[in-house]
């Protein structure tokens, strides 16, 4: 492959992305959510056992000073009785039992901190996860378009990761890191003098200047890993889900090495990232060491000069190979946040992305009190360069059915989507029974449509849990009287597992007049006044065209109906049939009226016939070689 198809976003050219105070002030709100008293609660507690946890932890290293120094009282053969010394040189093993008890009180207390603020924590994620989906079920439908599935859910799946990450190391290491660091600077000072505290000042600026542009180094790496992951888990996703074509086609090994191209790229991006680990290991442990070296090398010395004891030597390497642990994670720390502020930025993106189509403030719910459908002059365009409608109007009386036709291309299936109101029209408007949709609230028009689609995408759950989609309230004995008028009842009987069988990744596990059948059952439980059949047989065999197009017939009845086809003979008994071409309506008419005029509809009805006899000659043709041909094999 060539380098022009390599990811290129740790190119110079990415966007700028928000720091760690912007992102911790987006999800502030969350953190202390204004109307969980009880969480706020645990973030006191938390913040309060932090500072006494830093406190011990600063505390702990004094005990082992304490203790080391009565060892060398006791053993270098002073006289405790004679009153030079206090008690606690006599009691050496009662100082480290304080030890030993100052280090299992700093462990509690920090998990405790831990466990306090983990369900902080978790209420974040939830929350925020949760807005983001129920916002990507809000977006427009182009939205939807210009977007891959399996980006989209890795962008859902590492944001709620982010969320946890960052909250984990920010609040419960980063800040007592920060905590401990100054405590330390200002026993330093205090215990021995500020030369003490400068050197450990400097060496950790050096470290984290070092940390800093080392792992800026390995953030671009993990950047490349990131999109290469991305790459390899939508191609995964988009051809498991195209599983049928790609079967179709023997496109196993196309599919394999298309695969195989982003995993290798991440296997370079990884081998590359376990490299640049080693090298800011390597780097981190050189720094700190002459640093912690130097200091001790100043005890040694104050030691010599009798200003010091050998307890203190102690308490400065002991001091130090503490703030060694949380100093050790600096590098990870500041990756990890930064990766998690950009996934927790792709989240909020995605949260300040306004809809396309809103509720106006004044919106009100939807009557459908007969069910008349009119659009007035409707003109729309995906985009401005290629009008897909030149100022439609028709009405569907309530009751009646109306069918558009029309050549591929010709604006039949933008209406149903107009209807819906999954875009708006340019000009014009679109009214139920004398209402403006656009005025109206979304959740109620689309309540008051049914939809049988031409590719019938179901749930990967049972039969049951497809039908009763269409009302969730619905009785089983209402699912299997949908079922009994969708003429899917018998089949679903004859399954040992009945409603609820599987039916596999959208429905792949069904037939397609299965499928359709289950897609009319969950339209008839709905129970609309209003319906659209946006080419709901087209993709049926004859036989089975049949059996569906005679239960949308009973569906239909009585219901204001739009029929989009593209067989023509679905549409012979409708009301009206509208004939779209180019975006226009061309001709409009009963089936025997729009026959005799003898233009668009007539021609396309008889390229239709024409064909539909050419198979059945063909068909009776093969049925008479048929046994010809038997006879010749067996002889």
């Amino acid at each position: 492959m060539s380098s022009a198809h390599v990811p290129t976003s740790a190119s110079p050219a990415q966007p700028m992305r928000p720091g760690l105070l912007a992102t911790i002030r987006k999800l502030w709100p969350y953190l202390w959510p204004h109307d969980r008293a009880d969480l706020q609660r645990r973030v006191f507690l938390a913040f309060a056992l932090l500072l006494v946890a830093k406190l011990v932890t600063i505390a702990t290293p004094f005990t082992f000073k304490w203790a080391t120094d009565a060892l060398v009282a006791v053993t270098s053969g002073r006289d405790v009785a004679d009153g030079s010394g206090s008690w606690l040189w006599r009691a050496p093993l009662l100082l480290t039992v304080l030890y030993g008890i100052a280090r299992i009180a700093m462990a509690l207390l920090t998990q405790v901190r831990d466990g306090l603020f983990a369900k902080v924590a978790m209420h974040a994620v939830r929350q925020l996860a949760l807005r983001t989906f129920e916002h990507m079920h809000r977006l427009s439908l182009r939205f939807h378009l210009e977007r891959k599935t399996g980006g989209l859910t890795r962008v859902l799946e590492r944001g709620r990761n982010a969320i946890e990450e960052l909250s984990r190391l920010a609040v419960l290491t980063l800040v007592p890191t920060i905590i401990e660091f100054a405590l330390v600077l200002g026993v330093l000072a205090y215990q021995f003098n500020l030369l003490y505290s400068l050197v450990v000042f400097v060496m950790v600026c050096v470290y984290l200047a070092y940390t800093y542009k080392a792992t800026e180094w390995r953030i671009s790496i993990r950047r490349r890993m990131n999109d290469s992951d991305t790459d390899a888990n939508t191609k995964a996703v988009d051809s498991l889900l195209n599983y049928e074509t790609v079967k179709y086609f023997g496109a196993e090994d196309r599919e394999t090495a298309r695969y195989d191209q982003s995993m290798a790229r991440y296997e370079r991006a990884s081998t590359d990232s376990y490299t640049s680990l080693a090298v800011l290991n390597s780097g981190q442990a050189v720094i700190f060491t002459v640093g912690m070296a130097a200091v001790m090398a100043l005890t040694v010395n104050d030691i010599v000069a009798g200003r010091a004891s050998v307890g203190d030597f102690v308490l400065v390497n002991a001091m130090l190979v503490q703030l060694y642990i949380p100093l050790n994670f600096m590098g990870m720390l500041y990756r990890e946040i930064k990766q998690a502020t950009i996934d927790i930025d792709d989240m909020f993106k995605i949260l300040d992305r306004n809809p396309e189509i809103q509720d106006r403030p004044d919106a009100k719910p939807l009557v459908v009190p007969e069910g008349t459908v009119r659009f007035e002059n409707v003109h729309f365009s995906y985009i401005p360069e290629r009008p897909i409608l030149k100022g439609v109007s028709f009405e569907i009386p309530t009751g009646r059915t109306v069918a558009i036709v029309g050549p591929s291309g010709a604006g039949k299936s933008t209406i149903s989507r107009l209807l819906f109101r999954f875009y708006e029209p340019a000009r014009g408007r679109i009214m139920i029974d004398g209402q403006d949709i656009a005025t109206v609230e979304q959740t109620s028009l689309r309540a008051a449509i049914g939809m049988v689609p031409q590719d019938t995408v179901l749930f990967n759950d049972t039969i049951g849990y497809n039908i009763r989609y269409g009302r969730w309230d619905a009785t089983p004995d209402e699912i299997r009287e949908a079922a009994r008028l969708a003429q899917i009842d018998r089949f679903i009987s004859s399954l040992p597992e009945g409603y609820d069988t599987p039916v596999g990744e959208r429905g792949l596990k069904l037939s397609g007049g299965e499928k359709q059948r289950v897609a009319i059952a969950r339209t008839i439980l709905k129970g609309p006044p209003i319906l659209v059949l946006d080419e709901a047989t087209s993709a049926l065999d004859s036989f089975t065209e049949k059996e569906i197009q005679d239960a949308l017939d009973r569906v239909s009845r009585g219901r204001t109906t739009l029929v989009i086809a593209h067989r023509l003979s679905t549409v012979i008994g409708a009301d009206e049939i509208i004939v779209l071409d180019h975006g226009q309506i061309v001709e409009r008419g009963t089936h025997a009226e729009l026959l005799e005029l003898n233009g668009v509809y007539a021609a396309m009805w008889n390229r239709q016939r024409e064909a539909e006899e050419a198979r059945e000659v063909l068909k009776r043709a093969e049925a008479a070689e048929e046994p010809s041909f038997r006879v010749r094999v067996e002889s």
